[in-house]
């Protein structure tokens, strides 16, 4: 489980105030987590819980979401 010690803080990183930084703060996530995988090859339980947890973020709150460019105030 060592590798979910570099995954989970990237879900509790806040999404930016300002909506013009909406696109950059999902892209830097996607790269990050792209890399990581390439680079850490974590196991596969580690990477099944980090994708449960992040389709479970997504899912219950899409505003809330790391990866998806939108929010609130884009509506």
């Amino acid at each position: 489980m060592y590798c979910l010690q570099w995954l989970i803080p990237v879900l509790l990183i806040p999404k930016p105030v300002n909506p013009a930084f909406f696109y950059n703060h999902a892209m830097f996530i996607i790269l990050y987590l792209i890399s990581f995988f390439i680079q850490q090859k974590p196991c596969a339980i580690c990477s099944i819980i980090f994708i449960v947890a992040l389709f479970v973020m997504c899912y219950s709150n899409i505003d809330g979401c790391v990866v998806w460019p939108c929010g609130e105030s884009t509506m």
